[in-house]
């Protein structure tokens, strides 16, 4: 099922609950719900969930540690940098010291966070003919809170390519290009969501997109 939080302090709160207990119980990141064309952002499942932050970080924090070190002994092992850039993410959204819930905002150290991650994202996509979706969307967003909206927008080329018919993943893909001041494949990411959702829903994908391409914030809802 793919909940619609409009709120976009709670869905990023949301999703940084559910990507940190994904990790921590081993149940991977579930993307490409049913349901494309709600707006932009949506790929992920959210989920309400709970605990203890501080443990969440401790054991994340070992997770990623873990996951270095692996990367370490096989440097070439795409899963293993695949690995690696989960436990990042899911480090930094469930680390206080990292993300701030109530602003949904990284702090510097989160930042520099992000900056690992997709550093990691290039050497795994370098391994790789082409990159597992759920992993080019935790570099995608990472791209985006770093405000680096053109290497966001080839991040998302990359889940396109794998999900050439997930209407939302081109919607991401258009408001990244946008924000990057690349307008043609804007242009060619936003005709191709249109064709992909229904009639009925063409309307508020049009305004969604009219406003990406005004405002490149639009492009860190995704």
């Amino acid at each position: 099922m793919l909940f619609d939080i409009r709120s976009r302090g709670r869905r990023r709160t949301v999703q940084a609950v559910y990507l940190g207990l994904a990790i921590l119980l081993g149940g991977g990141l579930v993307l490409f719900g049913v349901g494309a064309g709600n707006g932009l952002g949506g790929l992920l499942n959210a989920f309400n969930g709970s605990g203890s932050s501080s443990g969440q970080s401790s054991a994340v924090s070992a997770t990623e540690k873990s996951a270095i070190k692996a990367t370490q002994v096989s440097p070439n092992d795409a899963s293993a940098w695949a690995n690696l850039i989960q436990a990042r993410w899911s480090n930094a959204t469930s680390n206080g010291a990292d993300y701030n819930s109530s602003t949904s905002q990284f702090t510097s150290t989160g930042k520099t966070e992000l900056t690992n991650l997709t550093d990691d994202w290039q050497r795994y996509q370098a391994l790789v003919k082409q990159p597992d979706p759920n992993v080019s969307i935790l570099a995608a967003r990472a791209y985006e809170y770093l405000g680096k909206y053109a290497e966001a927008a080839t991040a998302w080329q990359a889940i396109t390519a794998a999900e050439p018919t997930e209407a939302t993943a081109f919607e991401c893909l258009a408001a990244n290009a946008y924000a990057a001041g690349n307008t043609r494949i804007g242009d060619l990411a936003s005709n191709k969501a249109l064709s992909l959702v229904p009639s009925v829903q063409r309307t508020l994908l049009k305004s969604k997109i009219a406003e990406a391409k005004t405002d490149p914030s639009v492009a860190e809802s995704c």
